[in-house]
């Protein structure tokens, strides 16, 4: 049971169970007395959850069906709380009373409208869900401006370029680059990816994660998505905006000035440290994680993308500079490819061709509310089965 202070500040944590929600988490208790924890948004993971609520003591719990909110009713035996499920209760975990940060952690556009819940409410979000952005960039942003809330990025990447551009002025900014660690074929003969099976494309060499991003590292699709979520976090062309290949995931991103000078941001590839930055912002304390070492690294290595080996990647790109509708589309067909691929119904290389044919099959379209991004993505997700159906 941890201990806080009356003073604490509230967080909400969405998408709770998870590699991210679990990470926050241990920030959260590293950092006590100053957070507590007002509420928590899981999937399925229903133990897990269990354990979570009896620790932290929020005063609601939200999980993905009403058969596993019964259970957690069930299995609990901590202080009384709220217990709901649904999209619904994931988004009154994020409107709740009483939270001055929301932790938005859910994977793909289902943290979507929870996101939007908690923006709307006027909260810091610190945003770990990068689809949200993807599909519905323009939108959270205005809608950010409108309600005061304050968005600061978790992945590390997003985290890095922040903080190199606190107190400069855009104009002076010439290119903002994202680094990749180039997943776990960064080094495979290009004639054996296509064949790569679903564990092996789950063992990433840097980073623990949950499966859905591990797979978008192998293909680099992560990356894309990335790119696309720095064009309105940082409202930024997308001429302004590249990827590098970095092994050691020491670097996170680097920021080129017009007058030749390049700004790094550099930690150990733990995500405890973003995590913490999103929370205590702009305070900056002592984090669990042990310090940088550059003499102990010594090697910093740095690659140029080779488009044979992540075709993703330019696909991406291309739906970032054709608009918005064409990033939801990107994101709704990678997400259908994804979780066929986990489920071994398509092979790896088969994700990049479903992921073409949404795309290309995609009339661009202005999104000007939540409804018209939930009806694309709802027809690309169609249609990308279909594909996949019909043997790819």
């Amino acid at each position: 049971m941890t201990k806080t202070s009356s003073s604490a500040k509230g967080v909400a944590l969405l998408g709770s169970t998870g590699s991210i929600g679990t990470s926050t988490l241990a920030v959260i208790e590293h950092l006590q007395p100053r957070f507590r924890v007002t509420g928590l948004s899981a999937g399925r993971n229903v133990a897990r959850l269990v354990e979570q609520a009896e620790r932290f003591r929020p005063r609601i719990v939200s999980l993905e069906t009403k058969a596993q909110a019964d259970e957690f009713r069930r299995r609990y035996s901590g202080s009384r709380l709220r217990v709901v499920f649904g999209p619904e209760g994931a988004e009154e975990v994020a409107g709740l009373e009483g939270n001055d940060i929301v932790v938005s952690a859910i994977t793909g556009i289902k943290g979507l409208k929870p996101t939007l819940a908690a923006i709307k409410a006027g909260r810091r979000v610190a945003l770990a869900n990068k689809e949200s952005m993807v599909v519905g960039g323009r939108l959270i942003r205005d809608m950010a401006r409108r309600s005061g809330a304050e968005i600061i990025p978790v992945d590390s990447e997003h985290s890095g370029v922040f903080q190199c551009l606190a107190g400069v002025d855009p104009v002076h900014v010439r290119r903002v680059i994202l680094t990749a660690s180039g997943g776990p074929f960064f080094r495979t003969p290009l004639e054996e990816i296509p064949g790569k099976s679903v564990e092996e494309a789950l063992v990433h060499p840097r980073w623990k994660m949950g499966p859905k991003v591990t797979i978008d590292s192998a293909t680099l699709m992560n990356k894309g998505l990335e790119l696309i979520e720095a064009r309105w976090l940082f409202d930024l062309d997308p001429s302004r905006l590249d990827v590098l290949i970095h092994p050691q995931s020491i670097v996170h991103s680097l920021v080129e000035m017009r007058d030749g000078s390049t700004l790094a941001q550099l930690s150990p590839p733990d995500m405890r440290i973003p995590i913490q930055f999103s929370l205590t912002y702009p305070d900056r304390g002592p984090s669990s994680v042990p310090m940088l070492d550059l003499a102990k690294i010594r090697t910093l290595e740095f690659h140029a993308v080779e488009a044979a080996r992540y075709p993703l990647l330019a696909v991406a790109r291309r739906a970032m500079e054709e608009g918005e509708s064409r990033t939801a589309a990107l994101n709704a067909s990678n997400e259908v490819a994804v979780e066929a691929f986990l489920a071994r119904r398509i092979s790896l290389a088969d994700i990049t061709r479903a992921v073409s044919f949404a795309v290309e099959r995609h009339a661009p379209a202005r999104l000007d509310s939540l409804e018209d991004i939930l009806r694309l993505d709802g027809e690309t997700r169609t249609l990308t089965l279909k594909f996949i159906e019909r043997g790819c």
